[in-house]
């Protein structure tokens, strides 16, 4: 009798950091953690400073009070500004990932797509085309032998 042998943990673990998707989602997040500084520093050094001209320069410092004294550490702050200036950093990062990434792709994908209906559509008019002669055919040489059949 052969026994069968389970692959080991090591191998399963080999097999599983080889495929495809992993590899991919591994370069994904070292690029988006490189994107982040950038993301950062856009924020830092010109969303920030816009929004300077308004009031502060630093996001961080909006905040709201739900206690009646808000003195130094005392109290109940509600950081806004820094929810907000995540929420901004959030967007110009989909912004750009958006409009420099997948709208490029979606445009080249599709565009691979199109030539590649354009080819079976070429392909299919000759099928059809041979199929209606191989019919004409068909028919002619049972016209001939219908009309032979009657001479004799």
């Amino acid at each position: 009798m052969s026994e069968k042998k389970d692959p080991s943990v090591w191998e399963g673990f080999k097999a599983f950091l080889m495929r495809g998707n992993v590899v991919d989602l591994a370069v994904a997040v070292v690029i988006g953690a490189a994107f982040t500084n950038i993301v950062n520093a856009v924020v830092k050094g010109i969303i920030n400073p816009v929004v300077g001209a308004i009031g502060t320069k630093n996001l961080d410092h909006y905040s709201s009070c739900l206690s009646s004294t808000c003195a130094g550490e005392q109290g109940i702050r509600i950081l806004w500004g820094s929810v907000l200036g995540a929420a901004l950093s959030f967007v110009i990062t989909a912004a750009v990932v958006y409009f420099l990434m997948v709208l490029p792709m979606a445009k080249y994908l599709a565009r691979m797509e199109a030539r590649r209906k354009a080819k079976e559509g070429t392909q299919e008019v000759i099928e059809v085309t041979e199929l209606e002669v191989l019919k004409e055919i068909r028919d002619e040489l049972v016209a001939q032998r219908g009309s032979g059949h009657e001479r004799q």
